[in-house]
């Protein structure tokens, strides 16, 4: 097993650095600024408020399972699973990542990714209710879990972490939510 763990986490790496050394000058702006919007879960507060005002009782719906969702998301991602994990966050001078990309470094362990776990469990809660906005929001939360890879921030397992544990927050959301 400590070997597939090893082989793993070298795949991990070069992964991540193949993102980090790839010039990419177009899209290290609009990942920036993305990556920057889910700061706080911004994001999905602001598509919550979107939907609860235009998308009648429908939309209500779908905002309150996507933030209950999130809420137990984050909740888990970072204050449960962080402090248990002690992963160093990429470093980004070694690998010679762009500048222009940079967000500001967190403090936090690097797994898993607290932004991709609350975008997957807003984006399943949501679109669980309302099915039309499934494939645009996962969409999103996809971009926003690369935009953490773009930017230096994690690692891609941080990434495929924080979304799977965003997609099961937003199953057990679901499930207290249907209770009578």
């Amino acid at each position: 097993m400590a070997d597939w763990l090893s082989e793993a986490r070298r795949v991990d790496t070069a992964v991540y650095a193949a993102v980090a050394g790839t010039e990419t000058p177009t899209l290290d702006a609009a990942m920036r600024t993305l990556s920057q919007a889910a700061d706080d879960s911004k994001l999905w507060f602001g598509s919550a408020a979107g939907l609860a005002l235009l998308g009648g009782s429908g939309g209500r719906r779908a905002a309150i399972a996507g933030l209950a969702s999130l809420g137990l998301a984050s909740a888990f991602a970072n204050l449960v699973a962080k402090p248990l994990t002690t992963r160093r966050r990429p470093e980004r001078e070694e690998l010679e990542v762009l500048a222009r990309r940079h967000v500001p470094m967190p403090r936090s362990s690097s797994f898993p990714s607290g932004h991709t776990a609350s975008a997957f469990a807003f984006a399943a809660g949501a679109g669980a209710v309302q099915p039309a906005l499934s494939a645009p929001l996962r969409a999103l939360a996809t971009l926003v879990g690369y935009s953490r890879v773009h930017t230096g921030v994690h690692y891609p397992a941080d990434v495929l972490a924080g979304a799977f544990i965003g997609v099961s927050a937003a199953e057990l959301a679901k499930r207290l939510l249907d209770r009578p």
